[in-house]
């Protein structure tokens, strides 16, 4: 195969002439170039007026001819309306593949008018223009390519400022602001019901293990928020669907700890939803790993929620008990503690602690000396329970081994716990 001829300044001027002469026919080719995007897709209309898309078409084509024959040092015109192009259909919402369509489009019309021009009349001119070929269509592409990445760099730009709207749309609902229409405005954008039942999750930041997000289904859809110090999540609950169904969808797949707030009757109310989720994550002792509801962790919620008498209610309960050495303080705490999560079982406590059940009662005995209190009492029973959590979570000590979980705070079966002179179970009760 022989080398390409090079074209010369004479080539040069016979392209020129073509281009000349093609943009006298301008208006005609507009119209058919309209008449074809039209035939290919009605959408083409509904994006804008026939008119402006008429003009637009106009300056683009009338761009292109003159750059087929402008000198290759010269600004590339073309290219600067193609991303301008680009980012006006971005936003405009005109599919992509319809941009691309009608460059290519408008590239074979203008190229068949050049060929139609010259053939069987001027040989030479046509020759120049078959050579000239390659030019042409790189000179499309490059357009078709640069109005693609505007359009797409712009539909990203459009995309992060959509997403960042409707963060700081669910931040204000989240932050609990009042403003007209808010709700209604994050309800549209975020695509769920104004009304409706709702929860919040709130999960500690500094966990381990990453949150595999629960997936929608179940009559549950979560949305989640990233926060320096927590990630947030709203629920959306489907008919018939509760707080075990939320719980349910976070087992296993967050290392914990979290809250679950109570449900809340629409978005206008997930800034208080946010607080008792809150509330509820503070519940959890330093090392829980566990996302427990507030409903179930109410009394512990009492004693979080109030620090100053949290810290009171420790010292007037435990006072005696917190001038023991650590060790024989830990020893009595968790004892304590499994006895309680054992729901007053010595027996059970004794097979948790790994000791005999007389040393449980040993020890509850002691206790109950140290702190001048009655387990048998249900007063007495409610002040230690809540002063072992507040001792527990007030992050100041080491936790307890058996604290993670919650417990309800109830009295003793009468005659399962110690008594105030006798501590002893009743035998056929409580092995």
């Amino acid at each position: 195969m022989g080398a390409r001829r090079r074209r010369t300044g004479h080539d040069w001027k016979l392209l020129a002439e073509s281009c000349t002469a093609l943009l006298e026919r301008l208006p005609e080719l507009v119209d058919e170039h309209m008449r074809q995007l039209a035939e290919h897709s009605p959408v083409y209309g509904e994006f804008l007026p026939y008119d402006q898309q008429w003009r637009e078409a106009q300056d683009a084509m009338r761009i292109g001819i003159e750059t087929i024959s402008a000198p290759r040092d010269s600004p590339r015109r073309d290219l600067e309306y193609a991303e301008d192009a680009g980012r006006r259909r971005a936003q405009q919402g005109l599919p992509l593949e319809l941009l691309v369509h009608a460059y290519r489009s408008a590239g074979y019309l203008v190229w068949d008018a050049l060929l139609e021009a010259a053939a069987g009349r001027e040989p030479e001119r046509l020759g120049v223009l078959m050579r000239s070929a390659t030019m042409v269509w790189s000179a499309v592409d490059a357009q078709a390519a640069t109005a693609t990445e505007a359009y797409r760099a712009t539909e990203m730009e459009l995309r992060r400022r959509t997403d960042e709207r409707l963060q700081a749309l669910l931040d204000a609902l989240l932050e609990g602001q009042e403003a007209p229409g808010l709700a209604a405005r994050a309800a549209a954008g975020l695509d769920l019901p104004e009304r409706g039942p709702y929860a919040v999750v709130v999960l500690r930041s500094e966990r381990r293990e990453p949150l595999r997000r629960p997936v929608e289904g179940a009559g549950l859809r979560f949305v989640w928020r990233m926060r320096a110090d927590c990630e947030v999540g709203v629920v959306a609950l489907g008919p018939g669907q509760g707080l075990d169904g939320v719980a349910r969808a976070l087992d296993g797949r967050c290392s914990g700890p979290g809250g679950i707030s109570p449900v809340v009757a629409g978005l206008a109310e997930l800034g208080r939803a946010r607080r008792l989720a809150e509330l509820a994550l503070r519940t959890c002792p330093p090392d829980a790993s566990a996302v427990v509801r507030l409903d179930q962790r109410m009394p512990t919620a009492l004693v979080v929620s109030q620090p100053e008498l949290a810290s009171r209610l420790v010292a007037d309960v435990f006072g005696s008990l917190l001038e023991l050495e650590p060790p024989d303080r830990a020893v009595l705490l968790e004892t304590l503690d499994a006895w309680l999560s054992c729901e007053g079982s010595a027996g059970r406590a004794a097979g948790r602690l790994y000791c005999h059940r007389n040393t449980v009662f040993n020890r509850l005995r002691r206790l109950e000396q140290l702190t001048s209190r009655s387990l048998a009492r249900p007063r007495d029973l409610i002040e230690m329970t809540l002063a072992l959590d507040a001792y527990r979570l007030a992050g100041a000590r080491k936790p307890l081994r058996s604290g993670n979980r919650a417990r309800s705070v109830r009295p003793p079966v009468p005659g399962s716990g110690p008594r105030q002179r006798c501590i002893g179970p009743h035998p056929a009760r409580h092995p």
